[in-house]
């Protein structure tokens, strides 16, 4: 294989070497321990609340407000069971979405195992959820909503500060993970009215294993880990002081470049979505086709095919790319948010998601337009879905 093709950015990006370079001495030179007096660990407390700052700018937030964690799971678990056991005197209802990530829908079977009721919203055929079922599903008993951003695997915008006002003016907290869209879309969580939000450093070019959460000051939430005092005692652990570093730099970096980014990922998507129109019959695209979808993903069923399959034939061709959610890849299940956007169990199997991010190229997107139709057209022909389909004439 001599050429490799990265379209799988959705799933995790490469670290940048800004950001490696402004890792290295906290590994080495300044590596005491933040919760102690003597100098470089003062260095390294330092260092750490200025990477809190720089996340804190990125959301409009107060760098009171932001608290590190171990990735975007983590800030989503906390986030929802924090909320939930610490306000369970006021409540036990949570209302989500049937299109969140595994983070959320995991966590939330957890709760409804513990005494939580949880009401899942639905979502339209592109991924939307509908602002009046959020409103009538709210009831006296809600302590929580919480509505991913942006769709991992379809790319879809939710109407956020929509949302937030409905739940500021219903007087329930409103939680967002945004590991998707922080660093490439704008996020305000003061005008969008968002209570929480979580993030994670290796979606914009940080390093993995480290991510944070946003609560807003005032709101009540019980640790996920217990411990020591780290992070203001709402998170035991000694910090991670280099990721976080890293992931400071990796948001700066984001924020300088954003427009420019998400202008030129726009363009590359569209021209990659025009041409898979062009090129392989009865594809349909999953998510808007508008400015509600993120910079960067393509998302396409086709019919007659099988997910793994076009995957496996891909990566013979040097393209990385992926049916859905990276942490579901090993499941041979259709995609839960396919499913839940009413896409037929066997459209929804012949998925392909394809994320463009900061090292795709015009060149990379010719290439896709080369390998995938002769590929979808080799699976077709061997598939008797396909042939299937042919007899009945079906659109």
């Amino acid at each position: 294989m001599e050429k490799t093709v990265y379209l799988d950015y959705a799933a995790t990006t490469f670290v940048k070497p800004e950001v490696v370079e402004a890792m290295m001495p906290y590994y080495t030179k300044y590596f005491g321990n933040p919760s102690s007096l003597y100098s470089i660990a003062r260095d390294t407390k330092n260092a750490i609340d200025e990477s809190r700052a720089v996340v804190a700018k990125a959301i409009n937030a107060d760098r009171s407000e932001v608290y590190f964690t171990g990735g975007g799971c983590e800030a989503d678990n906390w986030a929802l069971k924090g909320i939930a056991f610490a306000n369970k005197n006021k409540g036990n209802h949570i209302i989500t979405t049937k299109i969140e990530h595994h983070a959320i829908e995991e966590t939330c079977k957890f709760l409804a195992r513990n005494g939580f009721e949880i009401t899942y919203l639905s979502v339209d055929e592109e991924g939307f959820i509908n602002l009046e079922e959020l409103k009538n599903a709210i009831t006296d008993k809600t302590i929580l909503v919480s509505v991913m951003f942006a769709n991992n695997e379809v790319g879809t915008i939710q109407p956020i500060k929509e949302i937030g006002a409905i739940c500021k003016e219903k007087k329930v907290l409103f939680h967002t993970d945004a590991v998707q869209a922080t660093g490439h879309v704008h996020i305000d969580v003061k005008e969008m009215n968002i209570d929480l939000l979580s993030m994670a450093a290796h979606k914009f070019y940080g390093p993995k294993g480290v991510g944070a959460l946003y609560i807003r000051k005032g709101v009540k939430i019980d640790n996920l880990i217990h411990g020591g005092g780290q992070e203001r005692g709402k998170r035991a652990s000694t910090e991670n002081i280099a990721s976080i570093v890293g992931m400071g730099k990796a948001l700066e970096l984001a924020l300088e470049h954003m427009k420019e980014d998400s202008e030129r990922l726009t363009k590359l998507r569209d021209k990659l979505i025009d041409g898979i129109f062009e090129k392989i019959p009865y594809a349909k695209l999953n998510g808007s086709r508008g400015d509600k979808r993120m910079p960067g993903n393509v998302n396409f069923s086709f019919i007659g095919i099988e997910g793994e399959a076009l995957l496996l034939l891909l990566d013979s061709e040097g393209i990385c790319a992926s049916t859905g959610s990276a942490c579901a890849s090993g499941s041979l299940d259709p995609s839960h948010v396919l499913l839940a956007m009413g896409l037929p169990h066997e459209t929804a199997h012949g998925s392909l998601r394809l994320s463009l991010g900061e090292g795709s190229t015009e060149e990379d997107v010719d290439y896709v337009l080369e390998v995938l139709p002769k590929i979808v057209k080799r699976l077709r022909d061997m598939s008797p879905l396909w042939e299937d389909f042919l007899k009945r004439g079906d659109k």
